[in-house]
């Protein structure tokens, strides 16, 4: 499967995940309302809030972390497991695999092809964090931008990518759905969702930045929010990507691994 193959086809399979996502956009929108965990939280930590600040979050601080957090979980999901699970379970990959470009690129063609429906839901919301906040919930420079660019890239690269390994292990088992579970339920404690990583204490807090959940939605919140200066955001963007690598490779390892296996079942 050629890089020129691919190149051609993507524009095409953008078009289609796309039409796709207009045409299911109830489902969308039911997705969007399931995601609203951080403004559950927002009026959890605004109420702690109330008397004294927690660190250095103040009642306003929680309204604008985690109305940033909501608008950047749109731009940074992907749900690439289930929809493996589902064809490996229903026999449908195997009509994948006989297009001339790896199904993992379709799969990430139809995640990127919902964006555009995405940031109806997220703009909205960081508008009105900056009406409720102030303009401190957003980049205040052309460099800031484009950090949080950088920073979303890679956050959505990295649950993409978790996203498709642990879909790729229902090649070897019935399912991987239980998996898909147990890591969600890690990426809501660990990566910033349902509270700012750095009000965990100094020895679980170590841990947490060496895991990649942090860098899926933790990171491009504090870029947004303008947690960090230039010379931290770039160290931490590094880490980002060293995940994204990290998990790149194991995506294609276990992705070509499975294949075999699933040819030799007849798949």
């Amino acid at each position: 499967m050629s890089l020129r193959n691919t190149v051609r086809a993507f524009p095409t399979l953008l078009k289609v995940g796309f039409s796709e996502s207009v045409a299911y956009r109830a489902e969308l929108l039911v997705w969007v309302l399931s995601t609203t965990m951080p403004l559950i939280m927002m009026a959890l930590w605004t109420a702690v809030a109330r008397t004294a600040p927690v660190g250095r979050f103040g009642q306003a601080d929680f309204v604008g972390y985690f109305l940033a957090t909501f608008a950047v979980r749109q731009l940074i999901s992907s749900w690439a497991a289930w929809l493996i699970n589902w064809e490996v379970k229903q026999g449908t990959l195997s009509m994948r695999l006989l297009r001339p470009i790896s199904p993992l690129w379709a799969y990430a063609a139809e995640n990127i092809a919902a964006f555009p429906m995405r940031l109806v839901v997220a703009v909205p919301v960081t508008v009105l964090g900056v009406v409720l906040v102030g303009w401190q919930v957003v980049p205040r420079s052309v460099v800031g931008w484009g950090l949080f660019a950088v920073s979303i890239l890679g956050g959505w690269l990295i649950t993409f990518l978790a996203n498709a390994i642990i879909g790729s292990l229902s090649l070897f088992m019935d399912s991987s759905q239980k998996l898909m579970e147990v890591y969600l339920v890690l990426f809501f404690v660990c990566s910033g969702y349902m509270y700012p990583v750095e009000l965990f204490p100094p020895g679980l807090r170590t841990l947490i930045d060496w895991l990649p959940f942090r860098y899926q939605i933790g990171l491009p919140t504090e870029l947004m929010t303008n947690a960090h200066g230039t010379a931290e955001a770039l160290r931490l963007l590094a880490f980002q990507w060293g995940w994204v690598a990290v998990l790149a490779v194991g995506t294609m390892g276990v992705w070509r691994y499975g294949l075999r296996r699933f040819a030799a079942f007849g798949g």
